[in-house]
């Protein structure tokens, strides 16, 4: 089962990475007031939700102990990412507030699977 956790983790890793490297090849763009989500977001977050959702019940299938109130907080930022980039996808030009808070909502997720103990 282990193979199958740390094969899925990796998937989640990939996931975050789309959907923050998607945000960061836009932030010159969003500079120039021209920044849109590209499909390596939407695919980035959609592989986040799969994969986490997977990995909260291997976990638990396992017999080790999730922390519900994080995954529930992460799961909710992850819904609002979700969201946005769903809804805007088909945008040529986003507001910079918008954008720019979708960056911050994936680094703040970031931050709250690293730090959160």
């Amino acid at each position: 089962m282990s193979v199958l956790i740390n094969v899925f983790l990796g998937l989640h890793i990939i996931g975050i990475a789309s959907l923050l490297g998607g945000f960061l090849t836009q932030l010159k763009a969003m500079g120039a007031g021209t920044a849109r989500f590209v499909p390596a977001m939407l695919h980035g977050a959609l592989t986040m939700l799969v994969t986490g959702v997977l990995l909260v019940g291997f976990r638990e299938m396992d017999g080790g102990t999730v922390d519900n109130v994080k995954i529930g907080v992460k799961l909710a930022v992850l819904f609002v990412i979700l969201a946005l980039v769903y809804v805007k996808r088909d945008e040529e030009r986003l507001d910079k507030a918008l954008f720019g808070a979708v960056g911050g909502l994936t680094v703040a997720n970031i931050f709250i699977a690293v730090l959160w103990h």
